[in-house]
């Protein structure tokens, strides 16, 4: 720290603890409700990005709401970390909102909507409501040909408004985890439509080739990955049932198979509409 002065660094201090105890006094000054509803209308936040200018955010095209491949169809790289009141401790993976910037936050923004969906979780956020998009997503605010000088900015004054999600021609799928067992079964449930949650799944077995007629509950793993721990086998086809924020509920029958197997990704014949 050689010609760097007591009062500089000091003064460097100061600036850091005002930056940590701002973010988390915003990180607690939030509303959940506010952010989730179809109802608030445009509501402010701060946008960042990480990962490649291009990119889909995490170098493994995944995140903490376990979606896959977040860099194709029908994600398209339009997506974004959530802090908690977006992310909502996994209840919000898969939620879909406008985002927006205009002019007045900086020159190079069009002031154009653009969806995105959130895959993952922000967890040192600059202000109430803070989107960490992907490189993609954030350029995509941009006037044409201004992606890269947006970019640059690193951080600036935007708006968002939650809107249902739309993915054509996809079905709801449920995805066996690694590891899963007759005695551990992890499902990952991903594309569902309009509200893009589940806050709810269950499970229906099958056993001596009949469906048992009992909806057993499944606990949350962590982001849209559910869990079921039992000391007995399971034993499918398995039938799930999977209820969104807004109450809506879906029956996949038999959608995983008895002889199912980890790191496979069943696809269902339902959808929300």
């Amino acid at each position: 720290m050689a010609g760097v002065s007591t009062n500089a660094i000091a003064l460097v201090l100061v600036t850091l603890l005002s930056v940590l105890v701002t973010s988390v006094r915003s990180a607690a000054n939030y509303d959940t409700a506010a952010a989730r509803s179809y109802n608030s209308g445009w509501l402010p936040a701060k946008a960042t990005w990480y990962g490649a200018p291009t990119g889909a955010g995490p170098m493994d095209n995944g995140g903490a709401c376990g979606f896959k491949n977040v860099n194709k169809c029908p994600f398209s790289s339009m997506t974004s970390c959530g802090n908690e009141p977006l992310f909502d401790g996994g209840a919000g993976c898969g939620s879909c909102y406008e985002i927006r910037c205009i002019a007045a936050n900086n020159p190079s923004c069009s002031g154009q909507p653009r969806t995105v969906v959130i895959t993952d979780m922000n967890y040192y956020p600059v202000a109430r409501y803070h989107f960490d998009l992907s490189g993609t997503a954030f350029g995509a605010m941009a006037k044409y040909g201004l992606n890269d000088k947006l970019r640059h900015a690193g951080i600036i004054d935007m708006q968002f408004r939650r809107v249902r999600c739309n993915f054509p021609g996809m079905k709801v799928t449920f995805h066996v985890q690694h590891g899963s067992n007759p005695n551990y079964l992890a499902v990952l449930v991903e594309y569902a439509n309009v509200d893009g949650t589940v806050v709810r799944m269950e499970l229906m077995q099958t056993r001596n080739g009949r469906p048992t007629g009992s909806w057993e509950t499944m606990r949350r793993s962590w982001g849209s990955i559910w869990r079921m721990d039992t000391s007995r086998p399971l034993q499918g086809p398995f039938s799930m049932r999977i209820t969104s924020d807004s109450g809506k509920t879906l029956v996949a029958n038999n959608v995983i198979p008895a002889y199912w197997r980890p790191d496979k990704a069943y696809w269902s014949n339902v959808q929300f509409y």
